[in-house]
């Protein structure tokens, strides 16, 4: 429970760059040399160091072509593990930066020239080797990754599919009893053989009891032998005798030798009570049986989901995605899957709500998540303005705490038999968390055409390369792609007024 609580605000300065001295222009050849010794000169006279401002050179420095793009935020996390790629920090970013181009985005997953450019013209910086490597190490053990990785994370419900919520404190415990077949298919195999078997040994037990009792109180135990005595139960001459009685009796064995006469009334009521509690335990407990053997919850082993979900670009829409497969050759019909999100709120009055659910859609509006679950399929989740991750960066997703629950259902192919065909619905499910999401990757295919038919590798089930795709949100993204619309717009409408005036006769 620990793991969903929210989170107070961070200072985002923990995450962004540190304040470093300003970089001295790159300066040619022996100009810089002769800068560099004047510098020098200049500091062991007056003899104090030499304080680094920006020098109006700084500004003339440019580099015709070289784009001035910000740092990309793609550098955050397009590695999943060792050292942060923001380690040492780049240059601190300006004010006004906030908007840039598509592909200043994942500048990190795509080197070019001006990239290369910025990199070495930043690594004149002069810092103390010290002083960095302690900055770095700081930024280590307060990086959530390091921190997640410390921690022991909870899951709501495990890979394997199995919800790790118990249930306790339950006063009305009668209501379990009201539905006693529920109950019994329930229990585990352990406890349901072992209420099965007691309930043939207990019936066994008493109605064996009451016929020895029975023989005991009329003295047919003590006229064994007597060919005169008119026994009501014959040949019972014990307790054990009697139990093999009941047993006969219940089970309809019938060897012979020990019966219930017509000598007396209650033999005959006890003997035909026993057939009908007998028939009750049978059509309950083979009924039972056959219920908790025919269960499809053995048939969700075979229905596999990737390891990990990956968010990338699609139709150029950010989009999660995993995937999911069928061992079987027999198929499941009608087969449906849905994600719920579980993430802990406050919401803005102060209500904290632990461990709420919210749906993720997985195409239900258009009809996507049914699925004909052939071959193995990617399940795409859109990230749009009614998505949760609507407003979530690659940077940001470190940060969050949250669960993603896939539900897979589908009926059992029948098999040959119309009563095993109705009601066999099954269900398989495993859960995501923030830190087996991959930012930036694909699932590489795992189908060819071999022989006239579609062969399917699994061992290239769970593979993933990486992709280019921004490191920002969704959201922003659709902003970035607004302004360039107007932009174009712009450009368009200047373009058609210039060709008309240029049309106008001259004077």
């Amino acid at each position: 429970m620990l793991a969903y609580l929210p989170r107070p605000p961070t200072d985002t300065s923990r995450y962004g760059t540190f304040p470093q001295k300003p970089d001295l222009p790159a300066v040619p050849g022996a100009l810089a040399e002769d800068g560099g010794q004047q510098a020098a000169a200049t500091a062991a006279k007056r003899g104090s160091p030499m304080p680094n401002y920006p020098s109006a050179a700084r500004h003339s420095s440019f580099v015709p072509g070289e784009p001035s793009l910000p740092p990309s935020r793609g550098s955050l996390t397009t590695q999943h593990r060792g050292r942060p790629s923001w380690c040492p920090p780049p240059a601190p970013q300006e004010a006004g930066a906030r908007l840039y181009p598509l592909h200043a985005l994942s500048v990190a997953n795509i080197p070019n020239s001006s990239r290369g450019k910025t990199s070495a013209r930043s690594s004149t910086i002069p810092t103390p080797e010290g002083l960095q490597s302690r900055r770095c190490k700081l930024l280590e053990e307060d990086s959530p990754m390091v921190q997640a990785g410390k921690r022991q994370r909870q899951r709501y419900v495990t890979k394997v599919g199995k919800c790790q919520v118990n249930l306790g404190n339950i006063q009305d415990k009668k209501r379990f009893l009201s539905d006693i077949f529920t109950t019994i298919v329930d229990l585990k195999y352990r406890w349901f053989l072992f209420v099965f078997m007691m309930c043939y040994i207990i019936t066994w037990v008493v109605f064996g009891f009451i016929y020895f009792l029975d023989a005991w109180v009329r003295g047919d135990i003590g006229h064994q032998g007597d060919p005169e005595w008119q026994a009501c139960i014959e040949h019972v001459d014990g307790f054990v005798s009697a139990l093999l009685l009941s047993v006969e009796s219940q089970r309809t064995i019938g060897y012979g030798t020990r019966m219930v006469t017509a000598n007396c009334a209650e033999g005959v009521v006890l003997l035909i009570a026993q057939s009908i509690v007998g028939s009750m335990i049978d059509a309950m407990m083979v009924g039972c049986m056959f219920v908790k053997i025919s269960r499809p919850k053995k048939r969700a082993q075979t229905l596999i989901f990737s390891k990990n979900c990956v968010i990338s670009c699609r139709d150029e829409k950010l989009c999660l995605m995993f995937r999911v497969g069928d061992l079987r050759e027999s198929h499941m019909v009608d087969a449906k899957i849905r994600a719920k999100l579980i993430k802990s709120r406050q919401t803005a009055e102060g209500e904290f709500i632990p461990l709420e659910q919210s749906e993720l859609n997985l195409g239900y509006d258009t009809g996507e998540d049914r699925l004909f679950l052939v071959e193995p399929q990617i399940i795409c989740h859109v990230i749009n303005r009614h998505s949760p991750f609507w407003d979530m960066s690659a940077e940001s997703l470190r940060r969050e705490q949250f669960e993603i629950i896939i539900i897979l259902e589908g009926i059992v192919e029948a098999t040959g038999n119309p009563c095993l065909a109705a009601g066999m619905t099954c269900q398989a499910r495993t859960s995501y968390t923030e830190d087996e999401i991959l930012w930036g990757y694909r699932f590489e295919p795992c189908m060819s055409l071999e022989k006239g038919a579609f062969q399917v590798d699994y061992s290239r089930f769970e593979m993933t390369f990486e992709v280019q795709t921004p490191a920002a949100s969704a959201k922003e993204l659709h902003e970035l792609k607004e302004l360039e619309q107007q932009g174009h717009s712009t450009l368009s409408l200047y373009w058609d007024h210039l060709l008309q005036s240029c049309a106008l006769p001259g004077p």
